[in-house]
């Protein structure tokens, strides 16, 4: 099998056809890939510290759930995503299934043998258009089986999912106030404002979270020690004052032990 030249035109970085992919020997392929920004180039500036924020929180939340739960799911924020011959993409989070979640520059589709299971963009500002039309009908094509798209702003929430006979997306619709993701096996929902993951009826928590939890643990747990230590010098320094009193009556303290 011949290589197949393929160079990066860095004003449009994408990956190559799948035909042409198909062509390129192993040697070409990592070339291929290593040539491919790891790094998405902004056409906006950023959206500040809430839209950081929501993104970072929904990541950790995540990453601690399937760590502790031990699921093969493969998790990452603003990756630079290349499906072939398509236009670079980063989400603000994305999920793949059953694959190895060890770390990565890039997400390129034909090099891991498959495309995402879901996106989730967090829209502060900028243009609505891209995050509600753009992105529905493009992930769609791509067969991305879930779409979420969280407005902190606006405390809103919407979701679609990939009906396959279609090749398009069907809103999902809240149940009791949850948009239920079955790639990530979890519902989604507001709690005063900010994105929460349910697993049932448990809240997940995000790693500040855990930290704070563990924190308050902690410190109640060194308060109740220091209240027993308190209580019991109290009692030795009774029981002393007990027994000056008995001996200063003539009574040997041990006698009454």
């Amino acid at each position: 099998m011949g290589e197949a030249r393929f160079i990066v035109d860095p004003r449009d970085p994408r990956a190559p056809p799948q035909d042409v992919w198909d062509r390129a020997s192993e040697e070409e392929r990592r070339r291929i890939v290593a040539s491919l920004p790891s790094e998405p180039e902004r056409a906006l500036p950023p959206e500040g510290d809430l839209h950081r924020r929501s993104k970072s929180r929904a990541v950790g939340a995540l990453e601690e759930f399937y760590r502790r739960t031990r699921r093969r799911i493969y998790l990452s924020s603003e990756l630079p995503v290349y499906y072939p011959d398509e236009p670079m993409f980063a989400p603000d989070l994305l999920a793949v299934l059953e694959v190895d979640p060890h770390d990565r520059q890039s997400w390129v589709v034909s090099a891991e043998g498959k495309g995402l299971d879901l996106v989730l963009e967090v829209h502060a500002a900028g243009n609505r258009h891209k995050d509600f039309q753009n992105n529905v009908d493009r992930y769609a094509r791509l067969g991305i089986s879930e779409y979420f798209v969280y407005e902190p702003l606006r405390s809103q929430i919407a979701g679609w999912r990939l009906d396959a006979a279609a090749g398009s997306y069907q809103r999902i619709v809240p149940q009791g106030g949850r948009w239920g993701s079955r790639v990530l096996e979890l519902d989604l929902a507001l709690e005063a404002g900010r994105l929460r993951f349910f697993h049932g009826s448990a809240e997940l928590l995000d790693a500040q979270e855990l930290v704070e939890r563990l924190s308050g643990m902690v410190d109640e747990a060194v308060s109740r020690a220091e209240a027993e230590a308190h209580r019991a010098e109290e009692e030795a320094h009774r029981a002393e004052r007990l027994a000056a009193r008995l001996r200063e009556l003539g009574v040997d303290p041990d006698e009454i032990a």
